[in-house]
């Protein structure tokens, strides 16, 4: 048990030579606040003046002090090997029993302690100034001596609450967090100090020492100046935790006044005075109190609380391990053969560009989508949506069809509804497929742009050395996916304009479409016939010319001849023909006329003005037609017959559209550049001009693969001291 506490002094040597905290070892936690003899307990504990000493903060930096206990055979073997230096510049051996080190001096050694304690003030002031501030920077103190006990102890800056003199205004809120910082650490042995002649109730310590140990588990107390309290009172009560129980324990002890401090009382001479006084003023308590009783109880605190830390320090050390090993992995070693590095490069960052596209990267990304995945969810989800929500009949009114209808007709009025329209429409619909399949393009793009970033970060780490390299080839594959944009989108916009170029009314689904329309207008014919009004002869309405009688199956009407014209004409889309009895000529529509009452006649035969309704060929512009009138049953038959078609042909092209655009973007531009990237990165970037400049490491780099093998370095020999512990059974 006993050599627990040297190894975490070598722990500690160890990450000290590195110059890093990132381990809690267990250590002892002085914590008072200011005049509360927190210096005047350690000074007891190592028997010697090493401390600066004065009025007001004094302590002003954090001081890890290791007590090191050796014996006659040590210090003369330590002494030997001092002697044996031929470089007598550092030190000449140790002439006297006990001696200290101070980590920022190296090796130097310290025989006289009062030099060790101007040093600790001369090295205060280097980081700290001279104007009363703190630094949480600490001073590495060691001291070897057989009259100590191992120990490891922290010497904080006392606690304050008024800044003095020309302290910083935020005085107290600094020492406050210096102290929580290494109160906070778990492995930890919080040591408060309060004086017995202030109010045990109102100790600040013990508060600051609660908020991190709430249930007082490494909390001890310690209780100076019990020789200055008020007569007629004494401490008692507060020995006996009657005022404020501590887990720990409670020990009071006696400090040197400053008279003695100034007559240059000997610590040892102290320690006699205080046993007895303790015999004199608290017989019943002296074994349990005092200095001597005080460093046998912390060493055994110390050995007990670091016998239960090892185990997560060895955990903690394993951990650390394995990621500075990591780390200086991806810093890679230094580079000797630079020809054979760039092509290795080069050719592992085209391998894991391809691979983040194919899904098969080392590196999977969890957060979002990225690289092929993304490409396929433009394609099937953005894309897609994007086209099943253009309408096949948006921007485009009832009027604009109309319209359309009657300036392919010229001056002459239709008998049939004129193809010309409907492909004119049509190509202005399927026309608005092209943006979103251009957008698709884009986004593909900016997802192969992404990859090169994902790369970066996450696959090829070397590239972080060389930024030069990383910025060539981000240039390089740039350089390449913008070239290869406007190939593909002149691709895509073929395919739009390839299906303009034809309107094929001759396509499967199309005739199937049509075949189905004219089913239901037929369909919707032979109600509305059901459906006429009772005034209306049925015989005279089912004669044709000269009184011959058509078959009740098939009624003379505008809609039944347009649909009939559909299926068979190959001039336009008939909509509206009379038949005479066969003839189907146009004096057969005057003889018709005839029939009519003289009233209609009348009204027929009165001047009309000139309007696009009755199929003159007018200006539209002159004359704009009205949107608010109600279409006749003949127009309004002749926008749904248009809309309809226009809508069939439209769900064809679009499902072409959203077939053929994702496989013209994985041809002209994702397969190509995964294809032509090892190519185009070794063509550019692969010349003999080029290497010394490429392979130039960024400036740190050299610095931070420095500083993680030293620290892998202290971690594999921290292991291996936890290693050697195990080996002997001491836990």
């Amino acid at each position: 048990m006993e050599a627990l506490i040297p190894v975490i002094n070598k722990l500690q040597d160890v990450f000290n030579t590195v110059g890093a905290d990132i381990i809690q070892l267990p250590q002892i936690v002085v914590v008072g606040t200011q005049s509360s003899g927190k210096s005047s307990v350690l000074e007891s504990l190592v028997g010697r003046d090493i401390l600066p000493r004065g009025t007001g903060i004094v302590t002003r930096r954090p001081l890890i002090l290791q007590l090191v206990h050796i014996d006659s055979d040590d210090r003369r073997k330590t002494s030997e090997e001092n002697e044996s230096k031929k470089n007598g510049r550092l030190y000449r051996g140790i002439d006297g029993e006990e001696w200290g080190k101070f980590l920022h001096t190296k090796n130097k050694i310290y025989t006289d302690f009062e030099e060790i304690r101007q040093e600790i003030e001369a090295e205060t002031e280097r980081i700290s100034g001279n104007n009363k501030g703190i630094s949480d920077d600490p001073i590495h103190l060691k001291i070897f001596s057989p009259h100590v006990v191992n120990l490891t102890l922290v010497d904080l800056p006392g606690i304050t609450k008024v800044p003095v003199g020309d302290q910083p205004k935020d005085i107290e809120l600094q020492i406050r967090d210096l102290i929580f910082k290494y109160i906070s650490n778990p492995n930890s042995i919080i040591l408060a100090v309060t004086a017995a002649n202030t109010d045990m109730a109102t100790s600040e310590a013990l508060k600051v020492a609660r908020e991190v140990d709430i249930d007082g588990r490494r909390t001890l107390a310690v209780v100076t100046k019990l020789d200055l309290m008020d007569a007629g009172t004494d401490a008692m009560d507060v020995l006996m935790g009657r005022v404020i129980p501590v887990k720990l324990g409670i020990i009071g002890v006696v400090n040197r006044s400053q008279l003695d401090i100034n007559q240059k009382k000997l610590v040892a001479d102290a320690i006699r005075d205080e046993y007895a006084f303790l015999q004199k003023k608290y017989p019943s308590l002296a074994n349990r109190n005092g200095t001597k009783y005080l460093a046998r109880t912390l060493n055994r605190l110390l050995m007990h609380h670091i016998r239960d830390c090892l185990p997560e320090l060895k955990t903690r050390i394993n951990v650390l391990a394995a990621q500075y090993q990591s780390l200086l992995n991806s810093y890679g070693e230094p580079v000797d053969d630079k020809s054979a590095t760039l092509l290795q490069l080069i050719t592992k960052f085209a391998a894991e560009y391809c691979h983040t596209i194919e899904g098969t990267a080392k590196y999977i990304e969890t957060a979002e989508l990225c690289g092929g995945a993304r490409i396929c969810y433009i394609f099937h989800e953005t894309f897609g949506r994007t086209l099943e929500s253009v309408d096949p009949l948006g921007g485009l009114t009832t009027i604009d069809v109309l319209t359309a209808i009657r300036n392919a007709t010229g001056p002459r009025p239709a008998l049939f509804v004129p193809e010309v329209s409907f492909e004119l429409l049509v190509k202005r619909q399927v026309k608005r497929l092209e943006e979103p399949s251009l957008r698709c393009v884009e986004l593909v793009h900016e997802e192969m742009q992404r990859i090169i970033q994902h790369c970066s970060n996450y696959s090829t780490q070397e590239l972080l050395r060389f930024p030069k390299l990383h910025d060539a080839i981000v240039e390089v594959v740039t350089s390449l996916l913008r070239k290869r944009l406007p190939v593909t989108n002149e691709m895509v916009h073929n395919l739009v304009a390839i299906e303009l170029a034809y309107i094929n009314t001759k396509h499967p689904d199309f005739a199937d479409a049509c075949g189905l329309m004219n089913n239901n207008i037929e369909e919707q014919r032979r109600n509305r016939m059901r459906d006429l009004p009772a005034a209306v002869p049925r015989d005279k309405s089912l004669k044709g010319p000269g009184g011959q009688s058509l078959s009740p199956t098939e009624p003379v009407t505008l809609e039944g001849e347009a649909t009939k014209a559909a299926a068979g004409s190959s001039q336009g889309i008939p909509v509206s023909e009379q038949t005479d009895g066969g003839t189907g000529n146009w004096r057969g529509m005057l003889n018709k006329g005839e029939e009519r009452p003289a009233a209609d006649r009348a009204m027929l035969q009165q001047p009309l003005p000139a309007s696009p309704h009755k199929g003159y060929a007018v200006n539209l512009l002159d004359v704009p037609v009205p949107v608010s009138r109600k279409l006749s049953a003949r127009e309004q038959r002749d926008c749904e017959v248009i809309e309809r078609l226009i809508k069939s042909y439209f769900l064809i092209v679009r499902k072409n559209i959203q077939d053929s655009v994702p496989k013209a973007v994985m041809h002209f531009l994702v397969n190509h550049v995964k294809d032509c990237l090892q190519s185009e990165l070794v063509g550019q970037l692969y010349k003999t001009g080029l290497l010394d400049d490429l392979l130039t490491e960024s400036e740190d780099m050299a610095q931070r693969r420095h500083e993680a093998a030293d620290m892998l370095k202290a971690l594999q020999k921290a292991s291996q001291v936890i290693a050697e512990i195990r080996e002997t059974h001491m836990w």
